[in-house]
């Protein structure tokens, strides 16, 4: 697959990785990224190699690979335009010109990116990737083709609606979250039609669900409807950071909204490459919050 502008493949993917030992990802060291899904059609594995600045290498196999295929253009926001995105800030501006690869993802698997997304809210990023490996450990199937041992496909909507609320529990996944889950399961096929709606619609039709909130739906945004202006309003760390790198103080969620309001709508894009170039930083005052395991409450 050849792109007309540059394309980093490692930098557009990167999100779909939920941690180190995502059972659902891998990357080996010939550069190859692998990873599992559930497409309309059916299980895929699929492998993705740059070649150079411009052409990935795509493999794909399972029951969902044709479908895959045909759609991994559009996955990878080849059809993105972006002459509207003239950042003014020399921070944002630098970072665009030094990643010109970077391309927003729309895998269009909603489930597929909501799960993570509830695992995550409210709690240590670690806490959260723990939990996503052992429920996919124990309810994801192996994945299909010649793919990486150990490489799985996540459980299926209607197996995580039906996960018992104690094994949640040794997940270390509280019941707000697993409720959201599950109340999220019964009307998946729903959810994933949000793909075909606009990101104003689809982030709608996702917060109709009980526990899903703005964030929420933005991380879900930034990987399955490809919205450059996904913007994690609400996450505990994003909003300090935006105002140190690009003010030098912290600031709240509400001023980091009127701050990059000029950017609509590419704010999450702006964000995704003040972090890919380095820029972003927040200063560490003091300890982090304290780890805690409350599958041992």
């Amino acid at each position: 697959m050849r792109s007309e502008r540059p394309l980093d493949l490692a930098a557009t993917i990167s999100p779909l990785r939920r941690g180190f030992g995502d059972p659902c990802h891998r990357q080996t060291p010939d550069g190859s990224h692998w990873h599992a899904s559930r497409m309309p059609s059916g299980a895929v594995t699929y492998r993705l190699r740059q070649l150079d600045r411009h052409t990935v290498d795509a493999r794909a196999w399972g029951p969902g690979g044709e479908e895959f295929l045909e759609r991994l253009p559009a996955m990878l926001c080849l059809d993105e335009d972006v002459s509207d995105f003239a950042p003014e800030h020399p921070k944002v501006a630098e970072a665009h010109r030094l990643h010109p690869g970077l391309r927003m993802l729309r895998t269009g698997l909603v489930w597929e990116a909501l799960v993570p997304a509830v695992l995550e809210q409210k709690v240590h990023t670690k806490t959260a990737h723990d939990s996503w490996r052992k429920l996919v450990w124990r309810y994801g199937t192996p994945a299909t083709g010649p793919a990486p041992e150990g490489l799985r496909i996540m459980p299926d909507a209607e197996t995580w609606r039906h996960i018992p609320s104690w094994v949640y529990h040794r997940a270390n996944v509280g019941p707000q979250r697993s409720k959201t889950i599950v109340l999220a399961a019964r009307i998946a096929s729903k959810l994933e039609e949000a793909a075909t709606l606009g990101h104003v619609e689809a982030a709608q039709r996702l917060r109709t669900v009980p526990g899903i909130g703005i964030w929420t739906a933005a991380e879900i945004a930034q990987r399955a409807f490809g919205d450059p202006d996904a913007l994690s309003v609400g996450d505990f760390h994003l909003a300090a950071t935006v105002g140190w790198t690009l003010l030098g103080e912290p600031i709240d969620d509400d001023a980091m909204v009127e701050y990059l309001e000029p950017l609509r709508p590419h704010r999450y894009r702006a964000v995704r490459l003040l972090g890919l170039a380095g820029f972003a930083h927040k200063p560490k005052f003091g300890p982090r919050t304290p780890y805690t395991d409350h599958s041992r409450i």
